[in-house]
């Protein structure tokens, strides 16, 4: 039990926080400027992350995306809509007890759900209470008037989704924000995968901006991340 504690805890560190001198920290840096440079015709101000499949890195990524937005002094609120299982108050060690279900169903009101953390100007929308019924909340008209709120409030909004292959809250989803990332990871993704996942997206009539290849191997490449941007 132990081991395991040690090993999901090991799991939730965030390299930008802990190693912001790091070159997977650059990357991350590296992957915001290429977003900032994708939307030089078309501001990117509500931005969802996805994966083909679970556990491929997905929700790291956008959390660390998330801290490297906020350290350049964008005021970033990061979402959990992973009304499944969601993860973001244990990645950030936050309590769950309301958040985005509470906000649609109007139990609450953003203001009182939105959570600050200790990267200034990054504020967290947990999950709040599972759902019976995930992919309607997330295509309702509460979930759109959500959407063109925080707009107003924050500089970038940040959307952790499940996997697109697993359900269809991520295909619901991108044709409600500015644009879709789609996460990769390197010698786990299986190229057919990521195929049908982007074409998912695109079918759902989303903005998919780019990938991020993760876990790519140092030995492999001099780059531990690489975004790559859709023509």
């Amino acid at each position: 039990m132990a081991k395991k504690r040690r090993a999901i805890e090991m799991e939730r560190r965030l390299i930008t926080i802990d190693s912001p001198r790091s070159p997977i920290t650059e990357q991350y840096r590296t992957l915001r400027t290429n977003i900032e440079f994708s939307s030089i015709d078309k501001e990117y101000k509500t931005i969802l992350v996805t994966s083909s499949s679970p556990a491929e890195g997905k929700s790291t990524t956008v959390a660390n995306l998330a801290i490297t937005f906020a350290q350049q002094g964008k005021k970033v609120l990061f979402v959990d809509t992973d009304l499944r299982k969601p993860t973001v108050h244990y990645t950030f060690n936050l309590k769950n007890v309301r958040g985005l279900t509470n906000v649609l169903t109007k139990q609450t009101t953003l203001a009182e759900a939105v959570q600050k953390t200790e990267v200034e100007h990054l504020s967290i929308l947990t999950c709040g209470p599972i759902p019976p019924n995930p992919a309607e909340l997330l295509g309702s008209e509460a979930m759109s008037q959500f959407i063109e709120k925080v707009k107003t409030e924050f500089d970038l909004v940040l959307f952790d989704t499940p996997p697109v292959l697993a359900v269809a809250d991520a295909q619901i989803l991108s044709n409600k924000v500015d644009g879709s990332i789609l996460v990769i990871c390197s010698g786990k993704t299986e190229h057919e995968a990521a195929r049908k996942a982007k074409d998912l997206l695109d079918s759902a009539k989303g903005k998919t901006i780019g990938a991020v290849l993760n876990m790519k191997k140092a030995k492999d490449s001099q780059y531990y991340y690489y975004y790559g941007h859709n023509d």
